[in-house]
């Protein structure tokens, strides 16, 4: 007789009870529910870049590589709030900044800071993405589409953005955005993150480790500027094999670490690791984390110090990193508790009346070195 068509022993169809064996003891065993994500295309077809942001993003992120590759003598400054949480109140933010940038555009490349996630040491919130509500509902989809809106609308007044990137997926959903990006310093040692970093159209920064070492810093941009393979997921939502050219707009961000490494010793300190990697001699000083012990008003000391190095000729500081808000100071989330406006409710930030003059001396002081040569 001819076999069956519906054979279990043949077919092994789904759904046949001796055919399929039962994984639910072994797979999944700690997965609490599985819900769909939308599309990067499908969210880049609603939302989709205007002509005039494409060519803010793309001339930004030239004018920073110039920078790095020494043909340009301004400074990069990254600065805004440690974490976006409310789309109202970064607006408000970038239109204080939009023509404070504009007025130092000869001495300054202003980049707004646009973070969307978080890295926790332990737990709590993950930033605007994983959690817009703010509630704990972890509404992802909202999360990314808020962000693409906020950076729309950033972009749109012809300031640019920077973020850092944590999630290895979400990138596929903003970095088109992006003119600037940070890997942080507990991914900085990350392999995926370093492919990721290969790939991404735009500079790339790596803080030193949590301990203030330079050397996973000076590693990372070597693997980074290099080309690799690695598995990921396309703009239509399909795993895939990517194959990176390398990125070569890489540099090493000094964050602190056991203690402060802003000033001239750390910094020739960290110019010799670079120097014995046969990379160029060039950092990014961040004024927050460890350089300023995590007290935000410190900030203001460590921009003071970086802008007397600069006047002093010092031309390997490329950039700095200030974490600033409306409002100085921090705030817990708390239950039921609408937060204070303008105010971080991640790490602490200087307010905005002391970020404009720290913005303008920096300025001031990238004319003094101009000056010296």
């Amino acid at each position: 007789m001819p076999a069956s068509i519906d054979n279990p022993q043949r077919d092994r169809e789904a759904g046949v009870a001796d055919a399929t064996l039962d994984t639910t003891r072994i797979d999944d065993t700690r997965i609490a529910a599985v819900r769909a994500l939308v599309s990067p295309a499908v969210l880049l077809e609603e939302l989709p870049v205007t002509a005039g942001i494409e060519s803010l993003v793309e001339t930004t992120r030239q004018a920073i590589g110039a920078v790095l590759q020494g043909r340009d003598d301004r400074l990069v400054a990254v600065v805004g709030p440690c974490s976006i949480h409310d789309h109202v109140q970064a607006m408000h933010y970038a239109r204080l900044l939009k023509p404070l940038a504009d007025e130092l555009a000869g001495e300054l490349i202003v980049v707004m800071r646009v973070y969307f996630e978080k890295p926790r040491t332990t737990v709590g919130w993950k930033g605007y993405i994983n959690d817009p509500r703010l509630d704990g509902s972890f509404r992802i989809n909202e999360g990314l589409r808020r962000a693409r809106e906020l950076l729309l609308e950033i972009n749109a007044l012809g300031l640019p953005a920077g973020t850092e990137f944590l999630d290895l997926l979400s990138p596929q959903y903003q970095s088109d955005l992006i003119a600037w990006g940070a890997i942080g310093a507990r991914t900085t040692e990350s392999q995926s993150h370093r492919q990721l970093a290969s790939g991404l159209s735009c500079p790339v920064g790596f803080k030193n480790g949590t301990d203030g070492g330079v050397q996973v810093a000076a590693d990372a941009l070597v693997s980074a500027a290099a080309p690799h393979s690695f598995m990921g997921m396309t703009k239509m939502g399909v795993a895939a094999i990517f194959e990176t050219r390398g990125n070569a707009d890489g540099h090493v961000i000094l964050r602190g670490g056991k203690s402060p490494n802003f000033d001239a010793h750390h910094v020739d300190a960290a110019c010799a690791v670079l120097r014995k990697a046969g990379l160029r001699e060039q950092v990014m000083v961040d004024c927050s984390h460890a350089n300023s012990a995590k007290q935000h008003r410190r900030q203001i000391e460590v921009a003071a110090d970086v802008a007397r190095q600069l006047a002093g000729g010092e031309r390997r500081i490329v950039g700095v990193m200030v974490e600033s808000h409306l409002h100085e100071g921090r705030q817990d989330l708390l239950p039921g508790v609408a937060p204070k406006p303008g105010v971080s409710i991640t790490d602490a930030c200087i307010g905005w009346d002391d970020t404009a003059p720290l913005l303008r001396a920096l300025a001031d002081a990238v004319k003094q070195r101009r000056a010296r040569a």
